[in-house]
């Protein structure tokens, strides 16, 4: 009794919640009304508008559909089809179907895994931002009880999906049921690609924990993510950029041999990404597809964007081969490599990245090959290989004083750097620090601390002047033999 009741505060305060949210939302729906408005004025006009019998049965046939778009997800993985744990509550249903997972995201009957939260976890929660809001769904940050920040996706009450579907057949619970079809197949997906570059799904609200309540108030707990800002990005540093793309990459090549196929991200645009750590993350999967593209020629497998197109052969069996990679590489070349990757690239590694441009851009490499390739420029700029034409004598013309660090500091700016107040960059070595320091004419010193990159590279500080060291154990500095500091010691 007591789990019951907490799950009915939860579903409660998630409900209050929603409403407040909802309220804030009104200057948005304004916008949305007019097109709301303009389809009323339509479905109106309609003789079928005032049967409500014929509107129940249109219902339920769209809620059938979206079933059955969902009915392939739920496919066991390989070792599971020896299951025998079905309900018999959905004869429609294939035997082959995982009932466990869809009475789970239908009713929340049960928890695939131990450590998943459930509406026990939204008790006592606390909304701090909407994070977004779209036709369907609703994005909502929230800090949990003990003060952790997840993000909720719930359905928009306000959103043009539910306005359109109440006019249309004049019921609200069935609509709500229809319109989370939505953030059950997401959540479906979810749980089928699971991936370190996928966001991390770690449970979900459906009724109460009886498998008892209204259908349709259905709430995935996700984990907290940062929104992908491109202007920020094009500012950072290389190394930074390259880590957004690379990422990328190892998503396409898991999305292309996953679990359901290979799947295509049909709505393909830098805000269905968020980063987490600094590692980039797909949030918003509910336009994946994992259906294959049939065809009698090759005339039939035509993928086209806005400034070209491609044409992919036909398969003996029919269907489209390597379509959905080939979209996947070639939106990943044009929303994210072509901004993020050639800009201020190493000098030992811009003709690998003109080659990536090149063989994306003109779908000349698979998603292996490009994965490759990448896999490929990490590994030389995390070992330095690209860095052996720089003379070694470099090095000759500084002093190092180490256990040392600097006070009284002139610092000069250089772009991009990891610090707006100063010009810090990242170096495999000393060796291209000094490299880098001849190459600024403002430059007289520079500062080792130990402190590293995500890519193991260090972090070197560089200043025009200094007036005195102070001890300090972890650091090392470099100066010019020509610039020798006025004191040596605090």
């Amino acid at each position: 009794m007591p789990e019951m009741g907490n799950s009915l505060r939860a579903a409660a305060l998630l409900a209050f919640v929603v409403l407040s949210i909802l309220v804030s939302l009104l200057i948005s729906s304004v916008q949305q009304f007019g097109a709301r408005i303009s389809h009323f004025s339509n479905s109106t006009s309609s003789p079928e508008a005032g049967d409500e019998e014929e509107l129940h049965r249109a219902l339920i046939q769209q809620l059938s559909q979206r079933r059955r778009e969902i009915l392939p997800l739920l496919l066991p993985r390989q070792g599971d089809r020896n299951n025998k744990d079905r309900s018999p509550l959905h004869p429609e249903l294939d035997l082959s179907v995982d009932y466990n997972l869809w009475n789970e995201i239908t009713h929340g009957s049960r928890r695939t895994h131990m450590d998943e939260m459930g509406c026990d976890s939204l008790v006592d929660m606390h909304a701090v931002e909407i994070l977004g809001s779209g036709y369907t769904k609703l994005v909502v940050k929230v800090n949990l009880a003990g003060g952790q920040p997840v993000a909720l996706k719930l359905v928009n009450e306000q959103g043009i999906d539910m306005g359109k579907c109440v006019e249309d057949f004049k019921d609200p619970q069935g609509c709500r049921e229809l319109v989370s079809y939505k953030l059950q197949k997401e959540m479906v997906l979810l749980q089928r690609l699971r991936h370190p570059n996928v966001i991390k799904l770690k449970g979900h609200c459906a009724g109460n924990a009886g498998g008892q309540g209204e259908k349709g108030r259905v709430t995935v707990i996700l984990e907290q993510g940062n929104p992908l800002q491109m202007i920020q990005l094009l500012q950072s540093p290389w190394e930074d950029r390259f880590r957004i793309c690379l990422d990328l990459v190892r998503l396409l090549h898991f999305l292309s041999q996953s679990p359901l196929g290979s799947v295509a991200l049909l709505d393909f645009q830098p805000r269905q990404f968020v980063t987490v750590g600094g590692e980039l993350k797909l949030t918003d999967l509910d336009d994946a597809s994992a259906e294959e593209t049939r065809c009698q020629s090759s005339a039939d497998c035509s993928l086209q964007f806005p400034n070209r197109n491609f044409t992919l052969p036909c398969s003996a069996r029919g269907v489209c081969e390597g379509l959905n990679e080939k979209r996947n590489i070639y939106n990943a070349y044009r929303y994210f490599f072509t901004y993020l990757l050639p800009h201020q690239a190493p000098p030992g590694l811009t003709h690998l990245v003109d080659n990536i441009m090149n063989s994306t851009g003109e779908l000349k490499a698979d998603i292996n090959q490009t994965l490759e390739a990448f896999e490929h420029i990490l590994s030389l700029y995390q070992s330095g290989l690209h860095l052996d034409n720089l003379p070694p004598s470099i090095i000759r013309d500084y002093n190092v004083i180490r256990g040392m660090g600097t006070s009284g500091n002139v610092e000069y700016r250089c772009w991009p750097s990891y610090s707006q107040q100063g010009c810090v960059l990242s170096v495999y070595s000393a060796r291209e620090a000094a490299y880098i320091c001849n190459s600024h004419s403002q430059c007289s010193s520079f500062s080792l601390t130990g402190q590293k990159t995500w890519t193991g590279r260090l972090l070197a500080s560089f200043r025009s002047s200094f007036s005195h060291l102070v001890p300090d154990g972890t650091s090392e500095v470099y100066v010019k033999k020509s610039k020798a500091p006025e004191t040596t010691a605090a």
